[in-house]
């Protein structure tokens, strides 16, 4: 029986395996973008609480980079902002694509 591993195929058929740099998410980006949508809407911290049913001290600490959050509270967030998660995400590849 052969058994061929990914590492010997690439090498038996001569592929060669990209070497990307690992890219970090942005998560500074991120907390600055969630700030600048509430701004701009003109809301508080407690508005956006009350609107995501997020508590205040968890907006509170996703802003000031306290905390990261989880996806259930980034998808009561773009509910609330009338938006798709992935616009709010999309934050995470730093500032040129969130501020499309």
């Amino acid at each position: 029986m052969l058994t061929l591993t990914v590492c010997g195929a690439v090498w038996l058929l001569g592929w060669s395996v990209p070497s990307h740099p690992a890219r970090k998410p942005d998560f500074e980006e991120l907390r600055f973008y969630l700030a600048r949508l509430r701004r701009t809407r003109k809301w508080t911290l407690d508005e956006l609480a009350a609107r995501s049913g997020v508590a205040r001290r968890s907006l509170s600490e996703l802003e000031s980079g306290d905390s990261r959050g989880s996806l259930e509270t980034w998808f009561r967030l773009a509910e609330a902002l009338d938006m798709e998660i992935g616009d709010i995400v999309n934050a995470l590849y730093g500032p040129s694509r969130s501020r499309r």
